[in-house]
């Protein structure tokens, strides 16, 4: 199972803010910020509260990506 961040990372850099400035924004802990800097799944929670603070929906944060995929592009 793999996750992606990165329309999350896309959203800071329209915003010109930096991955740390979530943990300011967002309220999430400097532990979430770092999974989900190496792709690792967090907890719903942290994920609320990114969209709260940014108005936005889950899906536009965050993506599945199915384990054949994944293997894919590692090879």
């Amino acid at each position: 199972m793999a996750w992606s961040y990165e329309k999350l990372w896309i959203m800071l850099v329209k915003k010109k803010l930096k991955r740390i400035d979530l943990i300011r924004i967002a309220g999430i802990n400097a532990g979430a910020l770092a999974h989900m800097g190496k792709d690792e799944p967090v907890t719903m929670n942290a994920l609320g509260k990114i969209c709260e603070a940014f108005h936005c929906r889950l899906e536009d944060i965050v993506e599945y990506i199915p384990e054949s995929v994944s293997e894919e592009v590692q090879e």
